[in-house]
């Protein structure tokens, strides 16, 4: 493939060719305090202690690392490759192939935690499927977690640079987040990717990632529909200079459990 051109539509090359460098675009390690932030979160939320929690778009398994720890983890994620890397890092936790909007497993779980592979539901009607997914496999009393980068109101366009050196290989990144058009409810991120191979041959990649951007009220109302009782909480991060929101959606105690 052209390292300087990415098909429109395509799934990320970061995710597809490009998936076996990502733990040297973003350490497992650096992850620690946020997935406490989430674990607690969701400790918090539910009327049960936890015990399964489902992970959707569960990516190289960078909070999974963490949370694992404390719960029985079901990791699903739409990329093989991904799976692959965090199958790597968490041999212990069930993977299965899935897309957030459609898989059914045919059971529940005490949780369900999404983080930022949300942001690639693009429309209204993508957004609502993963809540849908969500609800379906939280049981009654249980809570769901969605951890996403922006809503609306907090979007800020701007660049961000970083990368890791491996034993081998090495990485840096500048990501480019601004946009295009801020009538619909999409923004976009531009990777340029340098990566250092065993040789010391350094060759540059492009990536395209379109993301989307709702409301918090269209969160909020989404989460509502499809049964939760929705609310946005703020995560607190020492990393994280303006607060970002995270949503929580509970199941009530009283919903019979959905036909999955």
């Amino acid at each position: 493939m052209d390292p300087l051109h990415s098909k429109p539509g395509a799934p990320p090359r970061l995710y597809r060719e490009l998936a076996d460098w990502f733990h040297l675009l973003t350490l497992p390690g650096d992850y620690a305090e946020e997935a406490a932030f989430y674990t607690d979160a969701l400790r918090e939320s539910a009327a049960h202690p936890l015990k399964s929690v489902l992970e959707l778009g569960s990516g190289g398994g960078n909070n999974a690392s963490h949370m694992k720890a404390r719960f029985r983890l079901t990791l699903v994620d739409l990329s093989p490759e991904m799976l692959a890397v965090s199958r790597g890092l968490n041999p212990e936790c069930e993977h299965i192939p899935g897309d957030m909007r459609t898989v059914r497993l045919g059971r529940t779980f005490d949780a369900v935690f999404v983080h930022d592979a949300v942001d690639y539901m693009t429309s209204i009607e993508d957004l609502r499927s993963a809540f849908e997914t969500a609800y379906v496999h939280c049981r009654p009393g249980g809570a769901a977690l969605f951890a996403l980068d922006f809503v609306r109101e907090t979007f800020r366009a701007g660049t961000e640079h970083g990368g890791h050196d491996g034993p081998r290989r090495a990485l840096r990144y500048v990501e480019w987040t601004w946009d295009p058009d801020p009538s619909d409810r999409q923004h976009r991120s531009d990777f340029a990717v340098l990566l250092r191979d065993e040789s010391d041959s350094v060759q540059c990649e492009y990536d395209h990632h379109v993301l989307g951007l709702f409301s918090r009220s269209e969160w909020l109302e989404g989460l509502a529909q499809v049964g939760f009782e929705a609310r946005a909480i703020p995560l607190v991060h020492s990393e994280v200079p303006a607060p970002l929101d995270v949503f929580i959606g509970v199941r009530p105690m009283n919903t019979e459990r959905a036909q999955l």
